[in-house]
């Protein structure tokens, strides 16, 4: 059969050789029917010579799906839209098949010639279909197609045809998704300043990893290392008292200068470079956004100063002025005029003021809850009236009044008020609770226990209590405390030496607090021994901080303590793992506490507990002792062996300590053997003196001992 191929050209008009029919279409046989990945293959290619694939740069296909008997004709329908035209898709093509079998053109395509184009066949609605005889080529080579016209080639992206030159028909050539797109170039920026473009958040987030002399020694590396270094944000937080020393003065004043605005917490505690008139003037007009003020120490600053700092930060929660001989009852008056969000005031140590100051500051500041006064005076029977204005405040959960010359009654006034009514059952006044949770009466020598006792039944929510250094005090004193006080955690009743073993045994070992009370202090309690704390030790299992200096306890307290925390703490499986500090105690200066209690304490810090047939256990936590001083560097020797894991290291020290101590003391005892058991006593010194510096427990076996004039022990 002849080979045939047919197109649609815009010059098919003008070609001579080519006869073209205007009037009928050309039949074509349908194919036989395909299955399969034949038919697969056919459906593909035929989707691929779809002419709306054309102007999107998408390949044709070659093969002529349509074949009569051996012809080899290509029929394509080429659509004459330019690319910028709309397409519609609604109804692109009609069936290929219609129409008794003749192959038609897109009915709806963009770009079909219509009635006035020479194209158009208007007797059968056709586009006409040019035939192409191909005389040229023999009989068993590919059949070619006419190129297009060059004014309608498909272009690639930048201008230049994507087929190669020697195709005949480039459009569709096989292989043009295979070839190379052209790039754009990217052009490098000249002059690109990094840190110039960065953003300032940027700047600011990379600098705030920096400490204060970090931040002054790089400000002079560039303009916009100082700007930034410099900058308000970096300096919210301004505590001086840590590098106050390394800066100077100038460089402290330009930074507060700087970030004036921007300080909201301004602690100046020891900073002397301040303390200039001149300088402190210029930080005073610089910061008026503070919200926690410290001049703790800076005894040269002016009263004239500090008035207007308080003046211009009227936002003022925290202020700490400790120690300021400027500090009288008129700053006391500004502060509570100018400052009533004050919530936290400290004045301790400051002589030239008294109570009545404190009464100002309660009465001008509602949102008060934390006065620290040590040392101030005017809390006696004379004023009265500042325990009552706190009294009907109420708000206070903090006051701490070390050294006061409160009184009895004062302290009766501030927690019950002036004459209150008295409950007839209990013989208790009826007044709301007071919301204190740490009370600091230290020091104040004129209270007696018919002050203290007051406290009992009115303070349910007390956290802390501090009465050491009041010596007139009883058992009666703090009995009634610990029954009517289920949260407390820290008491300090050192140097109350009235104090006996029973308000321990039936008060402390049955009060609702001994399961939650952490610190505990009775040092120079003379009265107080093993009868009264083992049973407090006992009870009291959460304990973390035990003094017990200058009492009458003896070893069975710490072998007790010992055995309170190895019953609470468990135990790993893990000998990597290293312990901690679960208790600390302080036992120096106790009479009755020998080497042996030392002993029990170190041996329980490095037991190693290994069950018949059961995994070995370790401590998860250890008991830090102060004790006599003749012993504290075995005893720290052997915690930092014990700290760092290496439990047998710990092991051995403390059994050679233990045959010194065993040696020393049958050295000391008369009749037959003196000289042989001195000698013994010295061999087991040398031992354990070379174990405490290193000897084999620091650098393991084979580590040579140090040289000593008396010759080798083992020899």
């Amino acid at each position: 059969m002849a080979s045939s191929v047919a197109e649609i050209s815009p010059m098919a008009a003008d070609s001579e050789d080519i006869p073209i029919e205007h009037s009928a279409a050309i039949p074509i046989e349908q194919p036989a029917k395909l299955k399969g990945r034949a038919k697969l293959l056919h459906n593909l290619q035929r989707i691929s010579s779809s002419p709306s694939l054309a102007q999107l740069s998408r390949k044709r296909a070659v093969s002529n799906p349509y074949t009569v008997g051996s012809t080899r004709s290509t029929l394509s329908c080429v659509s004459l839209a330019s690319p910028s035209s709309p397409r519609n898709y609604d109804n692109s093509y009609s069936s290929q098949w219609s129409n008794g079998g003749y192959s038609t053109a897109p009915t709806s395509a963009p770009g079909t010639p219509g009635l006035e184009s020479p194209l158009f066949d208007g007797s059968n609605n056709r586009v006409v279909i040019r035939k192409v005889e191909h005389g040229d080529f023999s009989q068993g080579t590919s059949a070619s197609t006419s190129p297009l016209p060059s004014d309608i080639k498909v272009m690639a992206r930048g201008g230049q045809s994507p087929f190669l030159a020697h195709s005949v028909m480039p459009e569709i050539q096989e292989d043009y998704f295979s070839m190379p797109v052209a790039q754009a170039k990217r052009v490098r920026r000249l002059n690109f300043d990094f840190w110039g473009e960065m953003p300032n958040e940027i700047k600011l987030a990379i600098f705030s990893f920096l400490k204060p002399k970090e931040l002054i020694r790089i400000s002079i590396v560039s303009k916009h290392f100082h700007k930034v270094c410099f900058d308000g944000q970096l300096w919210t937080r301004f505590d001086a008292s840590k590098f106050h020393m390394e800066i100077p003065a100038e460089s402290l004043a330009k930074i507060i200068v700087s970030a004036g605005p921007f300080v909201k917490d301004l602690n100046l505690r020891g900073c002397v470079q301040v303390e200039h008139y001149k300088r402190a003037e210029i930080v005073v007009k610089a910061c008026e956004n503070l919200i926690m003020a410290t001049l703790e120490g800076c005894k040269n600053l002016q009263r004239s100063t500090l008035h207007n700092l308080l003046k211009s930060n009227g936002r003022l929660a925290h202020l700490n002025l400790t120690g300021l001989s400027t500090v009288t009852n008129q700053t006391c008056r500004i502060i509570a005029k100018s400052c009533p969000s004050l919530e936290v005031f400290n004045v301790s140590w400051c002589d030239r003021m008294d109570a009545q100051g404190i009464k100002y500051v309660i009465l001008g500041c509602p949102r008060l809850r934390d006065v620290r006064a040590g040392e101030v005076k005017g809390f006696g029977d004379k004023h009265r009236d500042v325990a009552q204005a706190l009294f009907e405040t109420n708000g206070l959960e903090r006051l701490e009044l070390p050294g006061s010359d409160i009184s009895d009654h004062s302290l009766q006034t501030l927690i019950s008020g002036m004459d209150p009514e008295i409950d007839i059952l209990t013989d208790l006044p009826m007044v709301p609770a007071r919301k204190l949770r740490f009370l600091n009466l230290s020091r104040c020598s004129r209270l007696t226990t018919v002050g203290v006792k007051s406290i009992a039944h009115n303070v349910p929510d007390l956290e802390a209590l501090q009465l050491s250094g009041c010596t007139s005090l009883t058992d009666a004193a703090i009995s009634g405390i610990l029954a009517t006080a289920p949260r407390l955690t820290h008491l300090d009743i050192e140097d109350l030496a009235e104090l006996t073993n029973a308000l321990f045994i039936e008060h402390l070992a049955k009060a609702p607090c001994a399961p939650t009370l952490e610190h505990f202090s009775i040092s120079y309690c003379e009265n107080v021994g093993d009868t009264g704390i083992l049973p407090a030790i006992h009870a009291c299992s959460s304990l973390r901080s035990v003094k017990l200096d200058n009492t009458r306890i003896g070893d069975l307290v710490l072998a007790e303590a010992a055995s309170m925390v190895r019953s609470r703490s468990s135990r790993t499986s893990s000998p990597h793992t290293r312990p901690l500090v679960g208790l600390r105690m302080e036992v120096y200066d106790c009479q009755n506490v020998t080497w042996t209690g030392i002993r029990e304490v170190l041996s329980r810090n490095a037991e190693v507990r290994k069950p018949s047939g059961g995994e070995a256990t370790y401590p998860t936590e250890i008991i830090e002792l102060k004790c006599f001083y003749g012993w504290q560097d075995t005893v720290r020797e052997h915690q930092k062996r014990v700290l760092r894991g290496d439990l047998p290291a710990a092991g051995r020290l403390e059994r050679k300590w233990a045959e010194y101590m065993m040696a020393n003391e049958e050295a000391g005892a008369g009749g037959a053997g003196v000289r042989r058991r001195r000698r013994r006593a010295r061999e087991a010194q040398m031992l354990h003196a070379d174990e405490e510096e290193g000897g084999m427990g620091m650098g393991g076996v084979g580590r040579r001992r140090r040289a000593r004039s008396s010759g080798c022990a083992i020899m």
